[in-house]
């Protein structure tokens, strides 16, 4: 599932392409929304909060996305040919220049612009909010907190608490506060937690690549996450994996036995 920054920079670059723009084709092809045609409407912008994507139209109209697992927003020049499958293709808006196609895109809303907050209400504080306070992070830190016996790594991936963290991330974050993902918050330092989760999405936000190691070069992106034949970035130890969560929630976690003290599943 795309991380925050991810959904961040896909909005950026719709909002670059799209806004202050005249739609020429604004095509549907979800079973919800099918039929209905935005073509003639202004773009007015496009926002994102935590993994939510917004496109607002003029008509007090708002397009709420969200990408999920695969989902994609892709932009073009009009008229050329799309980088997916067609059958993939959910949205399609096209300006006298430019097109964004978004392929497999399994959440899809339109809604008029008033409704659209509600949609979020649920979310906690976005770590990627232009606007983000002291009291943003106060109240991340007190929804961290809220369950002392919850597992940090399922903690960190419940967009109630803080909107932006993905998977990666999490691996990342408990990895530099040195623990395990299954250490229970009330063990962890949580306003520190809150500030580094805020300032790893901050520093990839403008960038296609996710970097935590400060080192760009391939292989050496990040501290565990993925790297169980490489070993840990840091130590050069064995990296574990396993899961964590129940169902749907249920998420493959690397870690570093060693560098990671820490409760963690046998194996």
């Amino acid at each position: 599932m795309p991380e925050g920054d991810t959904v961040f920079l896909a909005g950026k670059l719709l909002d670059k392409a799209l806004a202050g723009k005249t739609l020429v084709r604004g095509e549907f092809r979800h079973p919800a929304l099918a039929g209905v045609d935005l073509s003639g409407h202004e773009v007015l912008g496009v926002d994102t909060v935590g993994k939510h994507l917004f496109t607002r139209f003029s008509g007090e109209l708002t397009l709420h996305s969200h990408l999920r697992m695969d989902g994609t927003w892709r932009i073009h020049a009009a008229g050329a040919k799309w980088p997916l499958p067609g059958h993939h293709a959910r949205v399609v808006l096209t300006t006298a220049d430019l097109e964004a196609v978004g392929f497999r895109l399994h959440d899809l809303d339109l809604v008029p612009s008033a409704e659209a907050p509600g949609l979020v209400a649920h979310l906690g504080p976005d770590l990627l909010d232009p606007q983000w306070t002291d009291e943003h992070a106060a109240r991340a830190v007190a929804a961290l907190g809220a369950e002392p016996g919850r597992e940090l790594g399922e903690a960190l991936l419940d967009q109630r608490v803080m909107a932006g963290v993905g998977n990666m991330y999490k691996v990342e974050i408990c990895f530099l506060l040195g623990v395990s993902p299954w250490t229970p918050v009330s063990e962890v330092d949580l306003t520190k937690t809150v500030a580094l989760a805020r300032r790893l999405l901050l520093a990839n936000a403008w960038r296609h690549e996710q970097i935590t190691t400060g080192d760009p070069g391939r292989g050496r992106q990040n501290w565990v996450y993925g790297r169980g034949r490489p070993g840990c970035f840091r130590c050069g130890g064995r990296v574990r994996v396993a899961d964590q969560g129940e169902g749907v929630r249920r998420r493959p976690t690397w870690f570093c036995p060693r560098c990671q003290p820490g409760p963690a599943p046998a194996g």
